[in-house]
């Protein structure tokens, strides 16, 4: 099968495309034709530094959307022919970058049947994110006000759709050419982050969602009203937060997005009521993955960039 791999860390241009042996199903796995896989900023920080994934050799990817082509010993869930979404388990389970691809059984659902498998393939990553935050962590109710920062990224418009599913006011953070995109969407109330100091702007806030970190952090923190809560998605930086959070009153949270069957059958309901879709900001066969990195490190594109294997 072909694949996009690297042998070293570095920029895009370590990418290559090479073949690899199809990999086959074990106990409770599936074997997944890859028809479409996003990516995620976790990708080309993976291809640049040692995190995670420890040293190459090997195939980034974790959104998954295609066709089951095999199903391993004792799984009920899925049959061959099936078309399916889902996260392979992040961080060790990545590989979706390839033609075909093996993952838990429980890590997929059926595909929506109102979108095709590009549309598919962008969801699942960053919908779970923006799941596991607003509802899982922050248990985020009607009426309450949300703030989203980098609201026109891969998890910000998809968290702004979850949190308007859910019934909250949504205040978001994005440049001025943006907030139409962001309306569009139903976030309430928009702030170019370039010319006004959300810190100051915002206040009264029960649930922020930080895709940024950095000072955005604890500037954020001073935006919730007591007892609220921020979930930053970015694993550094925690002990300062804490600290932090427990002065003023609040909750400060870190949150590693997981596999999760629940989570994609909620994001699946919502995909199929037309509540949530991806913005779709560049396709790119398998072959020019390494241009899609480079896009995608530029910082400046709305929504999500996706590899369309089939």
């Amino acid at each position: 099968m072909r694949a996009i791999s690297q042998d070293v860390l570095g920029g895009p241009e370590v990418l290559r495309e090479v073949e690899l042996e199809r990999p086959a199903p074990g106990p409770s796995e599936v074997l997944i034709q890859v028809h479409a896989a996003g990516l995620n900023p976790t990708d080309w920080k993976h291809r640049a530094n040692r995190l995670f994934l420890g040293e190459p050799p090997y195939v980034l990817g974790w959104d998954v959307s295609g066709v089951v082509e095999a199903v391993g010993l004792g799984v009920t869930l899925h049959k061959p022919g099936d078309e399916v979404f889902g996260m392979l388990p992040y961080p060790h389970g990545a590989g979706s970058h390839a033609e075909y691809v093996t993952g838990p059984a429980r890590a997929f659902v059926p595909k929506p049947s109102n979108v095709d498998h590009v549309q598919a393939g962008a969801i699942p990553l960053a919908a779970l994110t923006a799941w596991q935050a607003l509802v899982d962590t922050a248990r985020l109710q009607a009426g309450q006000r949300v703030l989203i920062h980098a609201a026109a990224g891969g998890v910000g418009h998809l968290a702004v759709q979850i949190a308007k599913a859910r019934g909250a006011y949504v205040i978001g953070t994005a440049s001025a050419g943006k907030h139409e995109f962001l309306r569009g969407l139903g976030a309430d109330e928009l702030i170019d982050y370039r010319e006004v100091d959300f810190a100051t702007a915002v206040s009264d806030v029960d649930v922020v969602l930080d895709t940024i970190a950095g000072d955005y952090r604890s500037r954020s923190l001073r935006t919730l009203r007591r007892g609220g809560v921020l979930v930053s998605i970015l694993p550094y930086g925690r002990e300062e937060t804490a600290a932090e959070a427990d002065r003023l009153g609040v909750r400060a949270e870190l949150l590693i997005v997981e596999a999760d069957q629940a989570g994609m059958r909620a994001i699946r309901e919502l995909v199929e009521a037309g509540l949530l879709r991806a913005e779709i900001a560049g396709v790119f066969p398998l072959a020019e993955a390494a241009k899609a990195h480079a896009l995608g490190e530029t910082g400046r594109t709305t929504g999500k960039l996706v590899l369309a294997v089939r």
